[in-house]
């Protein structure tokens, strides 16, 4: 067996093992943060729905007011 090209496999598979390492640790960060968003996204809905109910009483209140006049 050459030993030039069997060192160069071997180099090449240690950056791969590295490469693999890297991206696996990116890919968790991704994940991590698209959870992170999904979980803001689901609470801007509930505050947003929560304000436009909000807006609604008032706005009933003060046509109950408005008509009392």
């Amino acid at each position: 067996m050459d030993p030039e090209r069997l060192q160069r496999i071997t180099t090449r598979r240690a950056e791969l093992d590295k490469l693999e390492g890297q991206l696996a640790e990116h890919l968790a960060e991704v994940r991590a943060e698209r959870d992170e968003l999904a979980v803001a996204e689901r609470v801007l809905e509930r505050v947003s729905e929560q304000l436009t109910d909000e807006r609604a009483r008032v706005a009933s209140a003060r046509g109950r007011w408005a008509a009392g006049q």
